[in-house]
């Protein structure tokens, strides 16, 4: 009992010693604050996000140029999941955005081509939405027999949509009415795959 008592007397007494030391740093705060209010020669954003990677939804502090490029990345410690804390996937936002080997345009490659060509992202997203429409129209089942009767299904089973797990719900929710407006039924989503 008393080895017990020692103890939390002993843990206070070191709280109350840290507690002293940082005080001289609280007080010191004051003169950073001044510090700030200098103008900057760069303009800098800064926004709220959710980390791309796991489907754990951390929260990321991004701090970009005038020209929108990320030039910081940090926890952000109002997010309730990571309160602030980074993982090294999280840290390295930055170099995924900024990483010289990242495409900055489309590629193509024709069916049967050995060689990549650059095209507009105008024409990529026409393609895809084109080729969606194709293979909607070509597999789309209105309904199926049953029994002596038809009942209506109106789906395709050509097409199938995955979602991911650093989405937020209003994506998801988004995400569900444009598959299921497609008639999809195969309707995933990363976690449980």
């Amino acid at each position: 009992m008393s080895d017990n008592l020692t103890r939390r007397q002993f843990l206070k007494s070191s709280a109350l010693a840290t507690g002293a030391l940082l005080l001289p740093a609280v007080t010191e705060t004051a003169a950073a604050d001044d510090i700030r209010k200098i103008p900057l020669h760069k303009k800098l954003g800064e926004a709220r996000t959710i980390c791309p990677y796991c489907s754990c939804g951390c929260g990321l502090l991004v701090a970009t140029d005038e020209r929108g490029h990320i030039t910081n990345v940090e926890g952000d410690p109002d997010n309730p999941v990571n309160r602030g804390l980074l993982c090294p996937k999280g840290v390295s936002v930055n170099q995924l955005s900024n990483s010289p080997l990242r495409l900055g345009k489309v590629r193509y490659r024709a069916p049967g081509a050995t060689e990549f060509e650059e095209k507009s992202w105008d024409w990529a997203i026409e393609q895809i939405a084109q080729r969606i429409k194709t293979t909607r129209d070509e597999s789309f089942v209105r309904t199926v027999p049953v029994g002596d009767k038809n009942v209506p299904v109106n789906r395709t089973e050509a097409l199938a949509f995955i979602g991911g797990a650093a989405n937020n719900t209003e994506d998801c929710y988004l995400a569900t009415k444009f598959a299921r407006t497609l008639g999809i039924v195969y309707l995933e989503h990363q976690a449980r795959l």
